[in-house]
């Protein structure tokens, strides 16, 4: 997706719980650039997550350059879309 990149990895160890990281470089900016864009992941991550993550899987978002600037909505709809890809 154009604002992340989704990785997800089963674990296969019979624990249903969810994780979920999160990892921004410092090729997208500065640190106030960096924690906006961790915020707005982690925001993303607790809306969806809980309904369409995969149980028992290690989910990874990683912000992409331009990320803080696409709208809230759209990073939601995409995160939508990359669960259901990934879940496949």
């Amino acid at each position: 997706m154009p604002g992340f990149v989704l990785l997800m990895r089963r674990r296969n160890d019979g624990d249903p719980t969810m994780r979920v990281g999160f990892t921004v470089t410092k090729k997208i900016g500065n640190a106030v650039v960096r924690n906006r864009m961790k915020r707005r992941l982690r925001a993303l991550a607790r809306d969806l997550l809980p309904t369409a993550g995969t149980p028992g899987a290690d989910h990874v978002l990683i912000g992409r350059n331009g990320g803080n600037e696409r709208d809230f909505a759209l990073l939601r709809t995409e995160l939508g879309k990359a669960l259901a890809k990934v879940a496949r």
